[in-house]
Order: structure tokens, then C-alpha cells, then sequence
């Protein structure tokens, strides 16, 4: 008798389970749009403080972009009329002992593939270095690269997570002079940065750049073209020696450039998450249509059972 109640008891309780089927699909599609329009807040959100981001860094890196180009410019062309004055910022090293990669990712993800990029780029120059018989010396800017580095089990000798999307000119020269250094001592023959270079606002690309020598850094082209009159040789008289105007203008050119490297990366990221938080966003208002059709459906259905319920409760009842 036990086992018949039971029984009957069990069919009873899948009844009533079956019958509540439609109201609890009905709940749980309308607690995960909720959750679906939360995210987008945030999602939306970030996309907007990202915007803000990006055209601060856009307008320091623009102002920057003419200062950088120039200086570049006078200090390719002083290397080439003063052919005769060696610098050691413009001596190319016949055999390159060691090398240095400065890394520079975000400390921060929601970014899309701006750190993957850069990675690669990077693990692509950590891997030829060997082939060519020197020594790496890894520095990473960025949390995100000290975890992806750490992860790999790939040494590093100096992390930096102070550079944010505004970085500071006084913070970066700190990093330039210990470079300077380290590479007029002998104790670096080669430096390398990689980092997102920024072209314009549809256009940034992952790059390993040699910063040291000062040699083999082109100077900047200009989107426009030059005219050709504009192009010419320039040939400069120097007060009070080539070498003085030299030791002053080749370590501030490097200087600046390193700089410009910050600003680049600070301005494609900020580039890349608000492309990552619209296509998100975007995604969320998706979903949320697919799940109020969803919804709609099943509460029809539900009110479509309901009423065939009370229509065969009342013929039972005649």
C-alpha cells in the first residue's frame, strides 16, 4: 500500500511539474533578459568612457605627431650632412651581444585583439633573437603582458604598469635615459619596442620597431604628400659645432620618440575597446530581441493551454 501511494504520488508530482513547465520557461527567459539589459548598461557604458578615452589620447598624440616627425626629420638630416662626427646613438654595432624588447601592452582587457596582436608580434621577434646569437632582455608595459609572459614561463627583467591612457612625458623619460644608458655603456646593442602604431582612426597596426641606433629609425612621413620643391637637401650651418647641437638633439629625439610609442598605444587602445564595447552592445540588443520573441512564444502558448484547459473543464461538466 505504501508502494502504490508512493507511486500514485510520484505520478502526481509529474503532473504537476509538467503543468508549471511553461511558467518557469516564461521566468527564466525574463530573469536572463534582465541580466542581458545589464550588461548592455555596462557594455554601453564602457563604450562611451572609452570614446572620451580616445579622443583625449587623440588629441595629445596629434599635437605630439608634428613635434616627433620633425625632430626626427633634423636629426636624420644632421647624421647625413655630418658624415664625418660619429655619436654612438647612431653607430650601428656589427655584432648585436644584446637585445632589448620593451613589450607595451594594457593593463586592462575588454579590449578585443589589441594585446593578441602585439603578442604575436613580439613573440615573433623573441623567437628570432636567438637565431641570431644574442641575448633577450624582456621588458613588459602592462598587466596584461606580464600575466600573458608569466603564463608562458618566458623570464622577464623589468615590468611597468604605471603607464596608463595618459601617459606622462617626465614618467617615459625616466624609461628613455636608463635605455640611453644602458646603450651608450655597451651593455645594450639593440632596442626594440613592440607596440600598436597608430595611422589614423580606422587604421593601427601591431609593430616591432629598433629604436637604437637612431640610425636605423626613419623619420615619420606625412599622410600628405610632399611637394617636391619641399623635399630637397637641406644643408645646415652649425653654431657653435655639429657635435654639441648632436649631443643635445640625438637623445631628445629618441626621447620623444619612445614617448610617441606610449601615446600611439594609449590611443589604439582606447580605439580598440570602444569597437570591442558597440560590438557588444550590439550583440546584447540582439539577444534581447531574440529572447523577448522567445518569450512571446512561450507565453502565448502558455495562455493558448490555459484557455483550452477551461474549455475542456467546462465541456466535462455538461
Amino acid at each position: 500500500m505504501r508502494l502504490r501511494c508512493g507511486s500514485v504520488f510520484a505520478r502526481a508530482d509529474r503532473r504537476t511539474k509538467k503543468s508549471f513547465e511553461p511558467m518557469a520557461k516564461t521566468r527564466a527567459l525574463v530573469k536572463r533578459r534582465k541580466a542581458i539589459r545589464n550588461i548592455r548598461k555596462i557594455t554601453r557604458t564602457m563604450e562611451l568612457i572609452a570614446m572620451t578615452r580616445f579622443q583625449r589620447a587623440l588629441r595629445r598624440a596629434t599635437e605630439a605627431e608634428a613635434y616627433t616627425r620633425k625632430i626626427a626629420e633634423i636629426a636624420a638630416d644632421l647624421s647625413t650632412s655630418a658624415a664625418d662626427i660619429r655619436h654612438p646613438l647612431l653607430e650601428k654595432r656589427d655584432k648585436i651581444d644584446n637585445c632589448l624588447l620593451l613589450v607595451i601592452t594594457s593593463n586592462r582587457g575588454l579590449c578585443g585583439g589589441y594585446n593578441a596582436s602585439i603578442l604575436r608580434e613580439a613573440g615573433a621577434r623573441i623567437r628570432t633573437v636567438p637565431e641570431e646569437g644574442s641575448t633577450l632582455h624582456l621588458e613588459v608595459s602592462g598587466r596584461r603582458g606580464i600575466s600573458y609572459f608569466r603564463f608562458q614561463n618566458i623570464s622577464v627583467s623589468k615590468t611597468y604598469t604605471q603607464f596608463e591612457d595618459r601617459p606622462r612625458f617626465d614618467e617615459v623619460e625616466v624609461l628613455a635615459n636608463d635605455y640611453l644608458e644602458r646603450y651608450t655603456s655597451g651593455k645594450v646593442d639593440r632596442v626594440d619596442v613592440a607596440y600598436m602604431k597608430f595611422h589614423n582612426i580606422s587604421k593601427q597596426s601591431a609593430v616591432v620597431e629598433t629604436l637604437l641606433p637612431l640610425s636605423a629609425v626613419a623619420p615619420q612621413q606625412p599622410e600628405k604628400p610632399v611637394p617636391e620643391p619641399a623635399a630637397r637637401f637641406v644643408e645646415y650651418e652649425y653654431l657653435p659645432n655639429p657635435r654639441d647641437i648632436l649631443e643635445e638633439i640625438l637623445p631628445d629625439s629618441f626621447r620623444v620618440r619612445l614617448f610617441k610609442c606610449f601615446l600611439d598605444a594609449a590611443v589604439s587602445e582606447q580605439i580598440a575597446r570602444r569597437i570591442a564595447m558597440k560590438a557588444a552592445t550590439d550583440n546584447a540588443g540582439e539577444m534581447i530581441k531574440r529572447i523577448t520573441l522567445q518569450y512571446n512564444r512561450a507565453r502565448q502558448a502558455q495562455i493558448t493551454k490555459e484557455i483550452a484547459e477551461v474549455i475542456g473543464g467546462a465541456a466535462a461538466l455538461k
